[in-house]
């Protein structure tokens, strides 16, 4: 069911999942967050060569004043975009050193230019990585040793006759490089953003398969549980008269027959709408109104069933769960009751109703092959409608389960077997194994 959820999230296009993260996978060096350590970014490292060698020539012509940009100027500057390959698996190194290339350009007097850009791109991938301290060092660095060259060091670096800066001139490059930090700083915590979703829905997905798990599990053992108890009544019957009455054994095989092909059919149905979720249900969810076709096939099992009351028009699902409820708690009448009368009983009145279901017991202690879930599933359905489930053995020896569903409340999105709503699944124990 996740691998579904995963493939319809796939199909909607990269435009809805850039919301929930970049396309690319980031993971830091303990694989908490942060880039990962896959190839080297050399289309973004050219690309940002040429952008700072073909900015710094402009800028040399711009600014006559600085030292001619020449080969030492050069490989300078390619040095320190060269460094940038690294930035993702090395920041720490890589930050510092683009910044010292960066200061040792501007003490040998070249001029200013995109130098700096190669410095914002270390330093934003050290942020981005989780190595904030590093990155501001750097970055401190660099902004102290360009302070200490303007103001006091120009008058011995070159280029010779340069005056140096002002106090406006340092704030502005103050600003740019809080503006560089801050930046950095945004996009480490969208990153941190997009991986808390990430996880979430990740985890939202399990959630969503472990419901899908249980609420097949509960569904296959309702259709299942009542018609093979059916059938391993019948066989019983059917092996024990077989040589003294052929005629009842042949009555005990059609039974089986009939029983196992219902139940093939729902079980169908159950995997029909499986493989193909998004379709309409050929046939309606059961409700109480095949309540008189239930009681013919407890009948064919050897229990009499008397209803008393008439079932109220419910929604979908409460339908669905007081039907399932009645089924179950049949079932285990016929498999773990020595009685062979069993009384169901409908109340309803204001905005609940009141499934309550008897039989006179002893209980037998037979195991007809159940799991022990029948209780924790009757349980799971009316906790899912806001109602509650009460199963205990009586004073008088029998044994009663007391359903009470609000016919009023939270509806959940029943439209077919296989998709009935899910709840904590408690242990059960002894007679719960009903």
């Amino acid at each position: 069911m996740a691998d579904m959820d995963e493939q319809r999230e796939r199909e909607r296009g990269p435009a809805r999942w850039w919301r929930h993260g970049p396309p690319w996978p980031y993971r830091d060096d303990d694989g908490a967050g942060g880039p990962t350590r896959g190839r080297l970014p050399w289309r973004t490292t050219v690309a940002l060569t040429v952008l700072v060698l073909a900015g710094s020539n402009f800028a040399a012509h711009a600014q006559p004043h600085r030292v001619p940009l020449d080969v030492s100027g050069r490989l300078l500057l390619l040095a320190a975009c060269a460094l940038l390959l690294w930035r993702h698996r090395h920041p720490v190194p890589v930050v510092f050193g683009t910044s010292a290339l960066a200061l040792g350009y501007l003490a040998a007097g070249y001029p200013y230019g995109p130098v700096f850009a190669a410095v914002a791109v270390a330093c934003f991938g050290a942020v981005v990585a989780g190595r904030r301290r590093a990155a501001w060092a750097a970055v401190g660095m660099l902004w102290g040793g360009h302070l200490l060259i303007s103001l006091w060091l120009y008058r011995v670096l070159p280029p010779h006759g340069d005056s140096g800066a002002n106090a406006g001139q340092e704030l502005i490059a103050a600003t740019w490089v809080l503006i560089i930090v801050s930046v950095a700083e945004l996009v480490r915590l969208r990153r941190e953003q997009w991986a808390r979703e990430r996880a979430d829905r990740a985890q939202a997905a399990r959630r969503r398969a472990d419901a899908e798990r249980l609420r097949i599990a509960r569904e296959l053992h309702d259709v299942l549980a009542h018609s093979i108890s059916v059938i391993n009544v019948q066989a019983g019957v059917g092996l024990a008269l077989l040589d003294a009455d052929p005629e009842q054994a042949r009555t005990a095989l059609t039974t089986i027959k009939a029983a196992s092909k219902e139940a093939l059919g729902e079980v169908r149905q159950v995997l029909d709408t499986l493989r193909t979720p998004g379709d309409v249900p050929r046939a309606p969810a059961p409700g109480l109104g095949r309540l008189p076709e239930l009681v013919d096939q407890a009948a064919s099992a050897g229990l009499t069933v008397t209803v008393e009351g008439a079932p109220p028009r419910l929604p979908p699902g409460a339908d669905l769960a007081a039907f399932r409820i009645v089924q179950e708690a049949l079932t285990n009448v016929v498999r773990h009751s020595g009685s062979r009368h069993a009384r169901v009983r409908l109340e309803h009145g204001g905005r609940e109703l009141r499934l309550r279901i008897d039989d006179d017991g002893p209980a037998t202690g037979a195991d007809a092959g159940g799991s022990g879930n029948g209780l924790a599933g009757m349980r799971e359905r009316a906790a899912a409608l806001g109602g509650t489930i009460e199963a205990g053995p009586r004073a008088d020896g029998g044994f009663r389960v007391l359903a009470v569903l609000p016919l009023t409340g939270p509806e959940p999105p029943v439209a077919r077997p296989g998709r009935t709503p899910h709840g904590t699944d408690p242990t059960s124990t002894d007679r719960e194994e009903r």
